[in-house]
């Protein structure tokens, strides 16, 4: 009786035999690069002296003509984004150039940043140009979109990891505060973003240009998100002073015409909505999808979110709230896990 290989071992051995039969290139070993928080997994392979990534994207997590539509959308704009190669849709498997191994957060020092970040937030005003693609308009980040996101929090972090009962009380303080980011969302201008737009997303190129990946989740929403992304980046911890100049000099640069304490308001709402999502994402990533690394990111996101949320009066039970029930009870799972690992 023949042996069924694991779904991933399949996956790749599949990948490979496609690269060899159905494209120009040739490859004889398929070395993991990564795999991130999505489903997709990176691989490198060498043709002709060239370095060459592989992607295996199930399609049935996966949308690759959207990763394809967004590249060539963006390279239009003057992004620079990886060249594809050769895919199959239906697969999931596609081939594209390879940017190296200089991500842009490991290339983040304290005497680097202020170039780097400049340079990065530089971009968004291109990426906010992209409206749409060969298939046609991005998706909106509308008022359905955000309630699901938020909803992540609630369903992921504080009932299925944190396991807390809560009141009434905190129940409506809760709907509440979500409205009333959402509408902060809504009352920004619209224009195209990235979604995902942080410092492992970003690659330093040869000529120490951002060369931006991981974009197929682009949509059109709120102006301040992608440099909520960047600036406020659950893998990153930079002085909130230091923080808040780049985001004056890059308002100053770009967005003059919105006064800045209007901006700045939008910037902390949108910041408090990717937060909220991403605390939830990262209990996800654990109990979905047995990621559980990620659980370590959560308290510097949770930081984030208190600061966000102290700056404004209608959010003070919010930030009361999460500083005394949310973090502790992470910090003391994520301590439990920890001690559990070591006796």
């Amino acid at each position: 009786m023949k042996t069924q290989l694991p779904r991933k071992q399949l996956r790749k051995q599949q990948l490979h035999n496609w690269i060899n039969k159905n494209t120009d290139f040739e490859c004889g070993t398929l070395e993991i690069v990564s795999g991130d928080a999505s489903f997709r997994r990176y691989f490198r392979f060498f043709y002709r002296g060239q370095s060459i990534i592989a992607v295996d994207a199930p399609p049935e997590h996966e949308d690759t003509s959207q990763f394809i539509a967004v590249a060539e959308s963006y390279r239009k704009k003057g992004l620079k984004v990886p060249e594809i190669y050769a895919y199959d849709l239906s697969q999931g498997f596609f081939i594209q150039q390879d940017f190296g191994n200089r991500l842009f957060s490991d290339f983040l020092t304290a005497d680097s940043c202020d170039l780097l970040y400049p340079k990065a937030l530089a971009n968004i005003p291109l990426i906010q140009s992209c409206l749409c693609t060969e298939k046609g308009p991005l998706a909106s980040f509308n008022g359905a979109f955000i309630d699901r996101e938020l909803s992540i929090f609630t369903d992921w972090l504080l009932h299925r990891y944190l396991q807390l009962n809560l009141s009434d009380t905190e129940e409506k303080m809760l709907s509440k505060v979500f409205d009333e980011v959402k509408n902060s969302c809504l009352i920004q201008p619209s224009l195209g973003m990235h979604r995902d737009y942080h410092s492992r997303n970003l690659m330093l190129l040869e000529d120490d240009e951002i060369g931006v990946i991981d974009f197929q989740d682009a949509v059109i929403g709120p102006i301040t998100y992608d440099a909520v992304s960047l600036l406020r980046d659950s893998y990153q911890d930079w002085p909130p002073a230091k923080v808040l100049q780049w985001l004056q000099n890059w308002h100053a640069e770009y967005y003059a015409e919105y006064p800045w304490i209007e901006f700045k308001k939008w910037f902390d709402n949108v910041g408090m909505q990717r937060h909220i999502k991403i605390a939830g994402i990262f209990a996800r990533l654990c109990i979905r999808d047995n990621k559980p690394n990620f659980l370590s990111n959560i308290p510097h996101t949770l930081h984030y979110l208190i600061d966000e949320a102290s700056q404004y009066p209608e959010y003070s039970e919010f930030a009361s709230f999460v500083c005394e029930r949310v973090l502790p009870n992470v910090l003391l799972k994520l301590n439990a896990k920890t001690t559990g690992q070591h006796t």
